[in-house]
């Protein structure tokens, strides 16, 4: 596993924790992430990232605070296809919008489980799962590079606007590969750089902790899913981020029993 870069991962750590405080205190939520991924977008559906990327009817009935969390940069359940029964992870889940609202899909014979790293969404988001009634659901802390659960624990992976914030993204690739059961899938949405962008062009168009240095472009996506064992991978560009970056729905799948 490559090196990890622990100050960079602490200012990630750190900037969602203040985004989770924000939402008990409204008042400063406008200036508390400083732009990219945040929460001073929620009520513009265009805006490349928050609670706009959801339809209203998803989550009318959730808590305020788990919408007003919303830090990603589109909806993974609209390409996840969940099916009662199944068993879901959330990567970087936060404020939880993504766990409650697979729980929903998902029903009492499946269940939902939210990874995260910072304490404080880990609060919050547990406080939204009692508000909701949610009993088929339960969040974790621990890194997205190093998922605590046992192999094939999971039928779906999903994330929304995380990956690209991961210190060592083959590593999270190959742990999203190990949980999943044989013709598991992922439904992801990521902020994805255009092929031609350098890893230098990357960084002058947004902060690491924006959700823009640390963008894989396609090509890279792609290469690291197939070097983890996925198979029908696909990428495919939803809306701009920033310019030649773009939010991104990605879907591949793990290798189905021979014969099934």
């Amino acid at each position: 596993m490559a090196t990890v870069d622990e100050d960079l991962r602490d200012q990630v750590r750190d900037r969602y924790a203040r985004a989770a405080l924000a939402v008990t205190a409204p008042a400063g939520a406008a200036d508390c992430c400083g732009g990219g991924c945040g929460a001073t977008v929620l009520d513009d559906p265009d805006a490349p990232f928050g609670a706009g990327r959801y339809e209203p009817e998803q989550t009318s009935e959730l808590p305020p605070e788990a919408v007003l969390a919303s830090l990603g940069c589109g909806n993974p359940l609209a390409v996840a296809e969940l099916r009662a029964g199944e068993r879901v992870l959330d990567l970087g889940s936060g404020g939880g919008i993504d766990v409650l609202l697979s729980a929903k899909r998902v029903g009492p014979t499946g269940f939902a489980y939210g990874l995260d790293m910072t304490d404080e969404m880990l609060v919050l988001a547990r406080a939204n799962a009692a508000k909701a009634g949610a009993a088929n659901v339960e969040f974790v802390k621990g890194h997205i590079e190093d998922i605590p659960l046992p192999d094939a624990a999971v039928d779906v992976v999903i994330s929304n606007c995380v990956i690209n914030l991961s210190v060592d993204k083959p590593a999270v690739l190959a742990e999203m590969f190990r949980v999943l059961a044989p013709g598991g899938r992922i439904g992801i949405s990521d902020v994805v750089a255009e092929d031609h962008l350098s890893v230098a062009d990357r960084a002058e168009r947004g902060s690491y902790v924006g959700c823009i240095a640390g963008a894989l472009s396609r090509q890279e996506y792609l290469d690291g899913l197939a070097a983890a064992g996925f198979v029908d991978a696909d990428v495919t560009f939803t809306h701009e981020a920033a310019p030649g970056l773009h939010a991104a729905i990605i879907r591949a799948r793990t290798p189905r029993p021979a014969g099934s």
